[in-house]
């Protein structure tokens, strides 16, 4: 490894780690986007090629799928697999309840798509990901290119009668032009702050003509695997309601992780 991770990686590399425990032989696993489900991907890349470990790989997104395939994972699509054993993704944030907000790097639909249609959907992430309320990370919602502006002001509208604190919208851009997501549509950006009742403005966002998915994941996920700079994990099981910490060793020469630092 070309010099020494951040805090923030070694944290994203252990609870990666860990979380990679869950998948077992022979299983059907849905893999993250993102800079944190990353590190997963090559971790099981690694049990792949040094353990023999056997594993169907769904990715929710075509970088993601190209990684996968990198690091030795056969990928088929989710029509081929028709149901998971674990999809493992990270977040962009998550409250006590394990709700979250996921799509800053674009996948939330097919991650969306991905995680229900699993037995038990795991998020990785650092401790910097954990909030009180949801809402400091602006919540994407992809939207279908004809008339966005039209949805952003709909939106917008709406915004005014929701529990939140900010009610402003970007279309979120690559360059100077709009982002455009796997499945060709825009994603707009709301800067909402504070978000009082994410279940009721999941619902109502998906309502809106226009509106493909939002970034609200309600009741989805079943275990978070909190990673921290010195090796320390922290496994929170929502439905067990279990907190268990571990600590992970972590081998500063391993190079096969170092292409992944920020």
């Amino acid at each position: 490894m070309t010099g020494e991770l951040s805090p923030i990686d070694k944290a994203k590399f252990v609870a990666a780690r860990r979380a990679a425990d869950f998948v077992e032989d022979g299983m059907r696993v849905g893999l993250g986007t993102g800079s944190t489900a990353a590190w997963l991907v090559r971790c099981l890349g690694e049990m792949v090629r040094d353990n023999g470990l056997r594993i169907k790989g769904v990715p929710t997104s075509t970088r993601t799928a190209e990684l996968a395939r990198e690091v030795g994972i056969e990928v088929i699509t989710l029509d081929e697999a028709r149901w998971l054993d674990v999809t493992i993704d990270g977040a962009d944030e998550f409250d006590g309840q394990l709700n979250l907000i996921k799509g800053g790097g674009g996948a939330l639909l097919q991650e969306k798509i991905v995680a229900t249609a699993s037995d038990q959907m795991i998020v990785i992430a650092d401790a910097g990901k954990e909030v009180e309320t949801l809402g400091a990370f602006p919540l994407p919602v992809e939207v279908v290119p004809f008339g966005w502006k039209t949805t952003q002001a709909l939106i917008e509208e709406t915004l005014i009668s929701m529990d939140v604190l900010g009610r402003s919208s970007t279309l979120r851009m690559n360059g100077s032009q709009p982002f455009i997501t796997d499945e060709g549509n825009h994603i707009l950006d709301l800067h909402l702050n504070r978000i009082g009742n994410p279940r009721q403005l999941a619902l109502v966002l998906n309502q809106m003509p226009g509106v493909v998915e939002n970034g609200l994941f309600i009741d989805i996920c079943d275990v978070v695997v909190l990673g921290f700079g010195d090796g320390r994990v922290e496994l929170r099981d929502i439905n067990e309601g279990t907190v268990q910490h571990d600590k992970m060793d972590f081998v500063e020469g391993d190079n096969l992780f170092g292409d992944l630092a920020d």
